[in-house]
């Protein structure tokens, strides 16, 4: 299956995401922050990357900026965010995101959302 790359700050949303994903047959890494998202980058060459866009210290915005402009620029990131007011989505989607999955998580649609971006953007 798949290597996913998971940048989550709240260690409980992490755990769910990683087992559901795991229970898919997906390799996860997960990062709690963006510091090292780079390298990691370089060194695990996931298949798709699921950021959230709240994080600490540099937000999923300035993460995907720095995706965009690095030798992973053509990547599938995905939005995996609380963040789900009118207009959200758009705003994700428009500065680059492939993506957008809300928060809390479907536990029977996420793989299925995780699919679908590994063919394409969702």
């Amino acid at each position: 299956m798949a290597r996913i790359l998971i940048v989550e700050d709240s260690p409980d949303n992490m755990r769910l995401f990683e087992a559901v994903l795991r229970l898919h047959g997906h390799q996860i890494v997960g990062l709690p922050d963006g510091d090292n998202l780079l390298p990691t980058l370089e060194e695990t060459t996931p298949d798709l990357v699921l950021m959230d866009i709240q994080l600490p210290g540099k937000d999923g915005f300035t993460l995907l900026h720095e995706i965009r402009q690095s030798e992973s620029k053509a990547l599938t990131v995905i939005a995996l965010t609380a963040h789900a007011m009118a207009g959200d989505e758009s705003k994700a989607l428009e500065a680059g995101f492939n993506g957008y999955i809300t928060k809390p998580i479907d536990v029977t649609q996420f793989p299925h959302q995780v699919a679908e971006a590994l063919e394409g953007p969702i």
